[in-house]
């Protein structure tokens, strides 16, 4: 079956810089199907797009709040893709999750559009 399996997650201080990871297995990890996803909630929050990236194409989107300081790339054979964060702020404390989605359309999918995710990791900024 598949599984999304997330790493890297810490506390790290205002201006700090953590990569997470996320591992998939149990599945092809890309065709020109595949979308990948870093989403994050906060408590008390909605869960939000943070990053996306086409597994085909290697395009990307990102969240306005992110755009310069965060970067997703992937690694196709080890089946795994990074979100690096720059700048961290303490606003971008919450739960990370990666997600994947089989996605035919030109926009981005929403949480909705993705049928499998991990388990999370938290990241602390204060």
């Amino acid at each position: 079956h598949v599984q999304l399996v997330e790493s890297g997650g810490s506390l790290v201080g205002p201006g700090g810089s953590l990569t997470l990871s996320c591992t998939v297995s149990g599945t092809q990890y890309t065709n020109s199907r595949i979308v990948m996803g870093w989403f994050r909630q906060a408590p008390g929050k909605e869960r939000e797009a943070v990053a996306h990236i086409r597994t085909g194409s290697g395009n990307t989107g990102y969240t306005d709040s992110v755009k310069g300081r965060f970067t997703i790339s992937q690694d196709n054979a080890r089946n795994t893709v990074y979100l690096q964060m720059n700048s961290l702020k303490p606003e971008d404390t919450a739960m990370y999750y990666c997600a994947r989605a089989t996605w035919d359309a030109a926009d981005w999918p929403a949480a909705y559009g993705y049928n499998h995710w991990g388990q999370g990791t938290q990241v602390t900024v204060s």
